[in-house]
């Protein structure tokens, strides 16, 4: 049965409301995916086959669109982006609203959205924080369907080498493709997803698993050697190797 639903989330960033602004609209690389940038009028064409429904930078931006392409479950998705100055432009507030309509397991699809939204806003906050502006080279991918297993995400957590005990802000040697090591900080963790950034790069681990979904990986490498492709096979040949073997 179709459902609407609503996701808000507010939260400080020392960041300007101008650099928000361009990470929302043109950098969503840095921390999302790629996505074309909004033509920047009320009425322009936004991602996806959305439309620009309020546009005032560097404070208010929301896009709609109905019947969302390639997405099934969802027919209504709208994304509402509040930016506001503190510390006299130092920092900024932002509200960030994700509504619309699922039409299927609607109560699986709003537990991930919400969590997902959690960690997609975190990740922005790593961005805006440590690498803000810098070219990015991304890639996303899903493991193969071993992964989809419920104890998945906790065997990626152990091939990183990461133990109960390895807690958020913990600076870790991970173990890495072809058996590089890794200096990174665990900037997130919980049960649904594991989050590492190191100097050049932030690498986030997706426990879909959860909703039945393979666990998925993305690289935003903000390095000026950074190669896309070259990451995705080094990282998809990690993540096959740990579900070639028993969990």
């Amino acid at each position: 049965m179709s459902k609407e639903f609503e996701i808000a989330r507010e939260f400080e960033v020392d960041a300007t409301p101008e650099q928000v602004w361009d990470a929302f609209t043109a950098g969503t690389g840095g921390w999302l995916w790629p996505m074309e940038a909004p033509e920047p009028h009320e009425g322009g064409k936004g991602p996806f086959g959305s439309t620009v429904t309020v546009w005032d930078p560097p404070h208010r931006y929301t896009n709609r669109v109905e019947n969302v392409d390639g997405i099934s479950e969802q027919t209504l998705n709208q994304l509402d982006y509040t930016v506001e100055p503190r510390d006299e432009g130092r920092r900024a507030w932002v509200r960030y609203v994700h509504s619309g309509i699922f039409v299927d397991d609607w109560d699986n699809q709003y537990d991930a959205a919400g969590r997902h939204t959690d960690f997609y806003l975190h990740t922005l906050r790593q961005y805006l924080t440590h690498f803000d502006g810098r070219p990015v080279a991304f890639v996303t991918f899903d493991g193969p369907d071993a992964s989809k297993a419920a104890d998945a995400l906790a065997a990626v957590e152990r091939a990183l080498g990461l133990t109960g005990d390895t807690a958020e802000g913990a600076r870790v040697r991970a173990a890495g493709p072809e058996g590089r090591g890794l200096d990174a900080v665990v900037d997130f963790r919980n049960p649904y997803f594991v989050g590492l950034r190191t100097d050049r790069a932030l690498i986030r681990f997706f426990g879909r698993n959860h909703w039945g979904h393979p666990v998925g990986v993305s690289v935003h490498d903000f390095a000026p050697d950074a190669d896309a492709e070259a990451n995705a096979a080094a990282w998809r040949g990690w993540l096959d190797s740990v579900f070639s073997r028993p969990l």
